[in-house]
């Protein structure tokens, strides 16, 4: 059986995301959307929150489970006897740091492979740093996140703009 993970803040998910997830739920036994805990890019979204909101975009898919984790993703992979790592290339200048990336899990957890999928074009410029970008400025995201997804942006930024 092959066990994907496909890590990422998630911060939000976008249908570039869920795109991926789909197609490679159609070609492997069991996916693992693994969440990350990753302070240091001070995500929108509190973890469980995150978490949530991938479990209700992805519920319509029956071999994919939605975790959320905080430690090393060689780590992660190896605990949950996963044996590929999934990653998304939207542009070839994502191609390069994906690369050192996948050299540096090779190393950590030599077991695993990385493979890459790409979105569909009609996704390709979708990013969640641009979705969030977009919602804080109070922009309508719809065309770029799950409805869910769009409700729970504008209530973080309606929630954390000062009241006058």
């Amino acid at each position: 059986m092959n066990t994907v993970v496909y890590p990422g803040t998630f911060d939000p998910i976008t249908n570039g995301h869920t795109d991926l997830v789909e197609r490679a739920a159609r070609m492997f036994d069991h996916i693992i959307v693994a969440v990350a805990d990753n302070q240091k890019k001070r995500p929108m979204l509190e973890l469980d929150e995150r978490v949530d909101l991938a479990r209700e975009v992805l519920g319509h898919l029956p071999n994919v489970e939605v975790v959320g984790f905080s430690n090393l993703l060689a780590t992660f992979v190896q605990e949950r006897s996963a044996n590929i790592i999934l990653r998304g290339l939207r542009a070839v200048s994502d191609f390069e740091y994906e690369f050192q990336l996948a050299n540096m899990n090779r190393v950590l957890a030599p077991r695993v492979e990385s493979m890459f999928l790409t979105p569909a074009e009609k996704y390709s410029f979708i990013s969640s740093t641009l979705v969030r970008e977009i919602a804080s400025l109070q922009g309508n995201v719809s065309n770029f996140v799950h409805p869910a997804v769009a409700a729970a942006l504008v209530k973080h930024v309606n929630e954390s703009r000062p009241h006058a």
